[in-house]
């Protein structure tokens, strides 16, 4: 093995967690949204989002060059974590619950719904801000 392929492998293992991390961010972020309200998130719409994150993960374990080993070993921890994760969310609800009545939950989910709607209105979408649209265009 010489020198550059011994580099290449040392970045390539460098920066795998990071590539996996970036990847699966988005997914994480999906279906964290999708875990909020009253609804369950079943049924055949979860299991297509299910199955496309799936198909996401494979391609970004494939395109870092992990094992399959590894691989299996990744997909296990993902599964303790959404696992974990259910387990403290429904935790959580059960707090609140503990805390608020139902007319007080109902009137913070819609507090933090229209909240939620004017941040996205003051900078849009992805929560970037958009003032600087209107300096480009007026400069150009």
């Amino acid at each position: 093995m010489n020198v550059s392929s011994a580099r290449k492998m040392s970045i390539r293992q460098l920066f795998a967690p990071a590539l996996l991390a970036m990847a699966l961010a988005p997914m994480a972020l999906t279906a964290q949204a999708n875990s909020h309200g009253d609804h369950e998130g079943q049924g055949p719409d979860r299991e297509r989002m299910e199955e496309r994150m799936e198909e996401r993960r494979q391609a970004v374990y494939e395109r870092a060059d992990i094992s399959a080993e590894k691989q299996a070993e990744l997909n296990e921890a993902h599964a303790e974590h959404r696992d974990a994760m259910h387990a403290l969310r429904e935790e959580h609800h059960g707090r609140v619950a503990e805390i608020l009545s139902e007319e007080e939950q109902a009137a913070l989910r819609n507090a933090m719904h229209e909240a939620h709607e004017e941040y996205r209105g003051k900078h849009g979408k992805r929560g970037h801000h958009d003032d600087h649209k209107d300096e480009r265009a007026d400069s150009e």
